[in-house]
């Protein structure tokens, strides 16, 4: 059992899960979809870590709010994670579009979406808020960070990992004392403040915040009526620290490894980077461990199949090495090789895919060649179609990434 299923003190605790972002450096993987929504990993969407870590957490009150291109995430909300709890015990996970009860505007910010769900929150009355972003992957135990947080007789409590100072300046940095007291926040600066007694190294926010309810809501009550940002990083959190009671909590993590693990998967590069992660031979992130189980919704598939043995020369083979393969997938009589398919995938041929990310019902044609792409929902790639190894041309044909991805989104006719 997970310790979060043993902290009674999460009943008290409502979780909002910001997802109603655009998603602009996923782009064009966010044309149809919100950033959570994206797919990752095979099976899962991105914003699945975030609801099992609640789940695992022992949270049973969740609510993502929505805005951008919402369809496909409320879909996914409403087939595989609404049903899991029980509403007659007081138990949600619901999906929450902007209800512009507050004011006739969407969403301005990270803070102002929190705040226009006032009236939702105050019904609930929860004692403690956790708010968190939909878009990142990890996995944590938030009864930890709640342990950490009424030990310290906190505020608010901002979870923080460490970071190499050069790679911290594209986040949230958090100053803090020697009883990790926060006394500095700066979102994105262009010369980070180092943490104590590790001069290159930086604390940063993971965009995961736990406060007492009453606290924050008068605070974020208090900034809508200001000319800000009406953002968590840049305007709640610095205006908190004058408290003395906003505290840093060093995250815990529960995958199990010696690095601790947290990506932000909101760039093409950083999404396929922790897609070719998860298919190396020892990963950095372990999608196997059954203490620590990701839920997701799983269409009925049937299971995925391999066909052709012809090894001879010229011979057809159907192969997949360091792969991920998902249910319904058929490998026929082609080569896959440090790639992850998701459902229904189907390789002909003769055809040969490397270091790609290949998503639902995407079919490759006889004797393509595919290298470091990322393809789309239904896109059907036609027979011979060479992608990944002439970066000129590809450019001039689809959306090519700074590190060399070529992506090909969902609604292209490949010729």
């Amino acid at each position: 059992m997970n310790k979060g299923r043993k902290n009674k003190k999460t009943k008290d605790m409502l979780a909002i899960i910001l997802a109603g972002g655009k998603g602009e450096r996923l782009h064009p993987l966010t044309i149809h979809r919100a950033k959570p929504a994206v797919p990752f990993g095979g099976k899962y969407r991105i914003i699945d870590f975030t609801l099992s870590n609640c789940i695992n957490s022992g949270i049973r009150k969740i609510a993502a709010l929505t805005q951008y291109k919402s369809l496909s995430l409320n879909r996914h909300l409403a087939l595989g994670w609404e049903h899991l709890l029980n509403p007659e015990l007081d138990e949600f996970i619901i999906s929450v579009p902007p209800q512009q009860r507050v004011d006739e505007r969407w969403y301005e910010g990270t803070a102002d979406a929190v705040y226009q769900n006032i009236y939702f929150i105050e019904k609930e009355s929860p004692a403690y808020l956790l708010i968190l972003s939909g878009d990142h992957v990890y996995k944590m135990d938030y009864s930890e960070m709640f342990s950490f947080h009424i030990s310290k007789g906190a505020v608010g409590t901002i979870a923080a990992i460490e970071m190499d100072r050069e790679k911290a300046s594209l986040f949230g940095v958090i100053e803090v004392d020697e009883e990790s007291r926060v006394i500095g926040f700066k979102e994105k600066p262009k010369k980070p403040k180092s943490m104590p007694g590790s001069p290159n190294q930086a604390l940063v926010s993971m965009g995961v915040y736990l406060f007492n309810a009453q606290d924050v809501l008068s605070e974020l009550m208090s900034d809508a009526f200001r000319s800000t940002a009406h953002d968590f990083g840049r305007n709640i959190i610095p205006d908190m620290i004058k408290t003395d009671r906003l505290f840093a909590y060093n995250f815990k993590d529960e995958n199990k490894k010696k690095a601790k693990y947290w990506r932000d998967v909101g760039s093409i590069d950083g999404y396929w980077e922790a897609n070719m992660d998860i298919v190396s031979v020892d990963p950095l992130f372990n999608l196997y461990d059954m203490e620590w189980p990701l839920r997701t919704y799983q269409p009925q598939y049937p299971p995925s199949k391999f066909v052709f043995a012809q090894e001879r020369k010229g011979g057809r083979l159907g192969i997949a090495l360091d792969s991920i393969v998902c249910d319904g997938c058929v490998i026929s009589g082609g080569r896959v090789q440090n790639s992850v398919l998701s459902p229904n995938v189907r390789v002909n041929s003769w055809a040969d895919v490397r270091e790609s990310v290949l998503m639902e019902n995407v079919e490759i044609g006889r004797h393509c060649k595919i290298k470091k792409a990322i393809i789309d929902k239904d896109v059907s790639v036609p027979e011979g179609t060479v992608i990944g190894y002439d970066i000129g041309s590809d450019r001039k044909r689809f959306h090519v990434s700074a590190e060399g991805v070529v992506v090909i989104p969902k609604g292209v006719e490949i010729e």
